[in-house]
């Protein structure tokens, strides 16, 4: 028996073994085949949803070529890259690695011939400085095994053929002609020196450096160097997609000119010149007269600096320096900007581009926008829940009480359901007002659809059958299944809200509204299991007071516990 249970031991250990996987990136046995060893998954035969990307499409012996690894849609934990001769099978050159948290270099065919993960979190993208051997290799390519999660992963994904050229491409002349990013990868060094002096900065939080700390938004303008016209902007912040700033003439978004540094379709950053109409997609205008444009990505911070001699302009007036400044970050797709999660960073006053200013400003949201957040947590999360609940639950237990000829339990409810729907209106009103159109996402088209929802509500309630009725059960079914899709498309509104509001690190409102929605589940649970018990009851002929008052009261208390905390979370955004 001992035997066995060593055995037994053992099998399980070596099946652990064999489909743990390398989540340290360790993977050496795969330098060859670049095919995970993950307990028999095989990789997907579908296209891609990853890029591999080099800055150059040609090399020359000891050259430096910056290689990206991009997510085009969700993440991956692990990845495996290397360089290839066209239809060879080992891996040439080295990598230099310049980010140890994510990366690591192995020995598959030399010191640092090939770039692994070091853990398995969730990665978007990844750079790695890939260097040509002093002797030539012919034609390659970049490729790269990208790991979703343990099962499901993508093999040998490979970048554009890279031609070899035995002499180094000469450096190209000076031109006027401004160029809309620079390919290379090093870092544009971009520090709060002179801010207050000779340039005007932005940053958030307040006084940070970009040079030193990675969570830094920061933005700078001043006169160039040489006394020059135009204006010399220096952009940096963190972000998966782009980073960009806008002059308006208030704190509303639209009608801005905007400069946008962002990831074109290769994942090489570009800047972009742009104006903004509303909430819709700003509309690319070309560069003109934008040159000195330096460019890097690294880490997940973007940084560009670059001068500008176009005029800054608003729809409400012509060319001038003061205005306010916005910084917005936000994803790409195919080189197209998306709208940002969370509101711009803002300046709270006009500031002047030419000046040596110290601007402050932050992320809060409009008031109007809070009241509207405020609203339909009260109408869905408070008298719509009780109002549902007393309609559910309590017409028994208050059958015969009766208020101005109806019973108490119908009253409250019907009051109950048009303060939530007079509720919803109002907050529906105030988010168009505020935005003045159309800000995309799946909150306002959530919104919508309970807003119309909830306005055929009371259309049905209002041509009801008798209750004596044959097709009572019709109206009964109709009203309890418009309620059900009302409060659940409420809640997911409410999430995606409070994400838009919510721009702290834990997002601790998401948290307390999943806390919210908790509690009155439970609720929901305790009287479901207690009218099953009165059920019961009444069959055996068993009297019982019922719980249902001490509950009601219990949840109310507990509601409005959660309702103070989310107020204040957002009053607070």
């Amino acid at each position: 028996m001992g035997k066995q249970n060593c055995f037994f031991i053992l099998l399980i250990s070596c099946n652990f073994m064999g489909v743990s996987g390398y989540p340290n990136g360790l993977v050496t046995e795969s330098c060859s085949s670049m095919t995970p060893i993950h307990g028999g998954a095989i990789a997907q035969t579908s296209a891609a949803p990853f890029s591999v990307t080099a800055s150059k499409a040609t090399y020359s012996p000891g050259d430096q070529i910056t290689v990206t690894l991009q997510a085009k849609s969700g993440t991956f934990q692990g990845f495996f890259l290397q360089a290839r001769q066209i239809g060879g099978g080992a891996a040439l050159g080295s990598f230099t690695i310049t980010d140890s948290t994510n990366t690591q270099g192995l020995n598959c065919n030399g010191a640092n011939s090939t770039v692994s993960h070091t853990s398995n979190s969730d990665k978007s993208l990844i750079q790695a400085t890939w260097n040509a051997p002093s002797s030539g290799t012919g034609d390659i390519e970049f490729s790269a095994t990208f790991v979703r999660v343990y099962e499901t992963f993508w093999s040998q994904v490979k970048s554009s053929q890279l031609n070899f050229s035995t002499t180094a491409p000469p450096s190209p002349a000076p031109t006027s002609t401004p160029s809309s990013f620079n390919p290379s990868s090093s870092l544009v060094l971009i520090s709060s020196t002179g801010c207050g002096i000779n340039k005007t900065c932005f940053s958030n939080p307040a006084g940070c450096d970009a040079a030193t700390n990675a969570d830094c938004y920061f933005m700078s303008s001043a006169s160039p160097q040489g006394g020059s016209d135009g204006i010399q902007f220096e952009i940096s912040g963190k972000s998966n997609g782009y980073i960009s700033i806008g002059f308006s003439d208030d704190t509303q978004m639209g009608n801005d000119d905007i400069y946008i540094c962002g990831q074109d379709v290769n994942g090489n950053i570009q800047v972009q010149h742009a104006f903004s109409t509303g909430r819709l997609t700003p509309t690319i205008k070309p560069l003109e007269n934008v040159s000195n444009i330096s460019t890097s990505f690294n880490n997940g911070v973007i940084k560009c600096s670059f001068i500008t001699r176009n005029s800054i302009s608003t729809q409400q007036r012509a060319a001038d320096t003061s205005y306010y400044i916005f910084i917005a970050n936000g994803p790409t797709n195919g080189g197209t900007i998306q709208y940002h999660p969370s509101r711009p960073f803002i300046t709270e006053d006009k500031v002047n581009l030419l000046g040596s200013q110290l601007a402050s400003g932050n992320a809060n949201t409009p008031a109007i926008i809070k009241t509207h957040g405020a609203l339909m947590l009260i109408a869905w999360m408070t008298t719509g829940s009780i109002g549902m609940i007393s309609a559910r639950y309590f017409k028994q237990i208050s059958k015969g009480i009766q208020i101005l000829g109806k019973d108490i339990w119908f009253q409250a409810h019907v009051f109950l359901m048009l303060l939530t729907v007079a509720a919803t209106i109002t907050a529906f009103v105030l988010a168009f007002v505020s935005v003045r159109g159309w800000s995309g996402g799946a909150h306002p088209v959530i919104g919508c659809i309970v807003m119309v929802l909830a306005l055929i509500q009371p259309l049905i309630a209002i041509f009801r059958c008798a209750p004596d009725s044959k097709r009572r059960i019709v109206f009964n079914l109709m009203h309890a299944i418009n309620a059900l899709v009302i409060k659940v498309l409420a809640v997911t509104s409410i999430f995606l809200g409070l994400q838009l509001l919510d721009n702290s690190p834990n997002q601790w409102l998401l948290k307390v509204m999943g806390g919210f929605v908790g509690w009155e589940f439970l609720i929901y649970l305790i009287l479901d299991f207690n009218l099953c018990l009165k059920k019961e009851e009444l069959y055996e002929n068993v009297v019982k007071t019922p719980p249902e008052p001490v509950v009601l009261l219990i949840y109310i208390l507990g509601n409005l516990m959660f309702l103070i905390a989310l107020l204040v979370g957002i009053g607070q955004t």
